[in-house]
């Protein structure tokens, strides 16, 4: 397959134009990173699917590099789940680019994350308890590991929302239930969903739950464009993907900062989390309202 120029490359990888829908620091950092590892593989025959599989084992490297402990293995810790992150903008960028969507990776890529989440953070926290052993540190360890995991399925949600708006990125549903045709089609991908509905299926739903008090009894589908697109509330949430998550630990992890970093996770991230929440509850749900009082 011939190798585009690298913008044009660039520009063809990504979910969406409107780059307010994706991270700060994917926009400015992550993604055109990654696309560089795109433009190298995209003339070769190396799938998406290898290339999540190369982040999934990069991850659980990284989780054994912050079991062993030392101020070094730390640090390659830091860099490793960066690299992972890297190569996790990067699989979706080359499925973009070379029109290779598939549920199968997309089920994959989901599986990988928190698989590679719960090596890193059982690491993280057998470190800790190493330094501080109590209970306290092991709640911390677990809090940081559900308070990840629930961040990032509370952006992806609210991105996804507002791709679908866009009428792109549609292969991902807001909910993944199994239906008829899921079960007739790729076997693979068929036992991946059933994973992932396992894993994600009480997230999505408490999501929607999330959503429908933030909107409140003055929903209706008329203003669905204007609830999904409000560019603050996407920058808010896009604060809680991947790309900031694993920057922070990152930061923390070359400068030795683990214990540091879980009070960041279980406090600051938590409190960007619910500021979000609540700007969706009382800011935009009260512009709703106030229009209905004036109409």
């Amino acid at each position: 397959m011939p190798r585009l120029d690298p913008i044009s490359l660039y520009k063809k990888s990504l979910k969406s134009e409107s780059l307010h829908a994706d991270e700060l620091i994917n926009v400015v950092l992550l993604r055109p990173i990654a696309s560089l590892i795109v433009w190298i593989l995209y003339p070769t025959r190396v799938t998406p699917n290898q290339v999540t599989m190369a982040a999934i084992l990069i991850g659980i490297g990284s989780a054994v590099a912050y079991a062993k402990g030392s101020p070094g293995g730390i640090v390659i810790g830091g860099f490793l789940i960066l690299l992972k992150d890297i190569l996790d903008d990067a699989d979706g960028q080359l499925a973009r680019a070379k029109q290779l969507y598939s549920r199968h990776g997309r089920f994959l890529d989901s599986i990988g994350d928190v698989v590679v989440n719960l090596f890193v953070f059982t690491a993280i926290t057998l470190t800790l308890y190493q330094q501080h052993p109590s209970a306290f540190t092991i709640l911390l360890g677990i809090a940081s590991f559900m308070g990840i995991t629930l961040r990032v399925s509370y952006h992806v949600f609210y991105q996804v929302s507002y791709l679908h708006l866009e009428k792109c990125y549609t292969m991902n549903r807001l909910t993944e239930e199994i239906t008829d045709e899921d079960m007739k089609g790729d076997p693979i991908a068929y036992r991946l969903q059933q994973a992932f509905t396992v894993i994600y299926g009480w997230q999505d739903r408490l999501m929607l739950k999330i959503d429908r008090w933030c909107r409140g009894r003055t929903a209706d589908d008329a203003d669905i464009a204007r609830w999904y697109g409000d560019r603050t509330a996407l920058r808010l949430s896009g604060l809680l993907g991947f790309g900031t998550e694993y920057a922070v630990l990152s930061l923390c992890s070359w400068t030795n900062s683990l214990y540091l970093y879980v009070y960041i996770n279980v406090f600051i991230m938590t409190g960007i989390l619910l500021i979000s929440v609540f700007y969706r509850r009382i800011w935009l749900a009260g512009q709703k309202k106030s229009e209905l009082n004036i109409s």
